[in-house]
């Protein structure tokens, strides 16, 4: 796992010219483009093959997952995202993104990217945060807690072969890491809290080298 020097992390974000898209298909995306450039990172829509080849990072925004996933197909993009990925460019699901990116849907055969080695339940929280904000705990994040703001958001059911958990909500997993993957079943980019996106720019600064 990186280490989050997020000081260090921006200056040589800046430095590398980093390009980072946001899935453009559906959900969070404005959000997500105003945080990263907040990140003085060059931050841009994707919604086709040739855009992605343009980036160095995807974040895959919340939104409604199976709809994602057929749209992923519709637009040709979910060959081309796994390829990235194997070759180990940085994603970084929210939410949905993370259901998308999940190998394992709880009682559910919805297509999805099977990119991170978890099972994932859907709408997990239920009416109890459905809306709500909860104070995280993070692996490796200093200061404050985390303010996870949870909205039909899943929760990981188990994760294997890698992937590893850095933050729990009452025993949940709520944010993995897997390399050059990371997922989490809330909505950093609905706070005012970067510590999670200079933490993905980091990882994307440490992938271009």
């Amino acid at each position: 796992m990186p280490a989050t020097k997020t000081a260090k992390a921006a200056e040589s974000a800046a430095k590398s010219h980093l390009r980072i898209g946001v899935l453009a298909l559906q959900g969070d995306i404005e959000e997500h483009l105003t945080a990263l450039r907040a990140c003085k990172v060059d931050a841009v829509r994707v919604k086709t093959p040739e855009e992605l080849k343009s980036v160095d990072g995807l974040i895959i925004p919340g939104g409604e997952s199976t709809a994602v996933a057929n749209l992923l197909e519709q637009f040709n993009l979910a060959k081309p995202i796994i390829e990235r990925a194997k070759y180990g460019m940085p994603i970084w699901g929210t939410c949905m993104g993370m259901i998308v990116m999940a190998e394992k849907v709880t009682g559910s055969k919805q297509p999805t990217l099977g990119l991170l080695h978890i099972e994932v339940k859907r709408n997990a929280f239920g009416r109890q945060i459905e809306s709500g904000e909860e104070p995280l705990q993070i692996e490796g994040f200093d200061g404050k807690p985390f303010p996870g703001v949870f909205i039909r958001s899943p929760w990981i059911e188990s994760a294997w072969g890698g992937a590893h958990i850095l933050s729990f909500v009452d025993g949940k997993g709520v944010m993995v890491w897997q390399k050059n993957l990371l997922g989490t079943s809330f909505h950093p980019e609905l706070t005012d809290d970067s510590r999670i996106h200079k933490y993905f720019v980091e990882m994307v600064a440490a992938a271009k080298g």
